[in-house]
């Protein structure tokens, strides 16, 4: 196996802190999801979301490709975050898929293939609750 790519990122004061890069360049205030009355911070829940939408979007995209099938697509990733008790916390995630042209029959079959290919989606199998559907 080749490593692609690799990463870090600091977290100080958990959910109200903030994260950066070692280098930092980059660097995010991170507030507990409702607290925030400025709008200038994200959560946990927030980033989790970014990254499975533009991951997910990326292996539809090269499901597509294998295809050959140029279209324009758009993944929306919605993550929640559940509470079954003190200290029992955890999330899952709604995944919604569009792709310009496409039925929306076929564009559901491309969501299933691209989430069978997606490093996100692999991460998370068997762990939180993923649902897959058509926007």
């Amino acid at each position: 196996m080749a490593k692609q790519y690799e990463t870090t990122m600091i977290n100080e004061g958990g959910r109200n802190g903030f994260v950066y890069d070692p280098e930092k360049s980059t660097k995010y205030v991170i507030k507990a999801p409702g607290t925030d009355k400025t709008g200038k911070s994200t959560n946990p829940e927030q980033l989790f979301a970014a990254g499975y939408s533009s991951c997910f979007n990326s292996a539809l995209e090269l499901v597509l490709s294998q295809d050959q099938i140029k279209a324009e697509t758009t993944v929306k990733a919605t993550v929640s975050l559940y509470n079954d008790g003190p200290a029992d916390f955890y999330i899952g995630v709604e995944l919604v898929g569009h792709i310009e042209g496409l039925s929306p029959e076929d564009t559901k079959r491309y969501l299933e293939k691209a989430h069978e290919v997606c490093p996100y989606s692999k991460a998370t199998r068997g762990n939180i609750d993923v649902k897959i559907d058509v926007m």
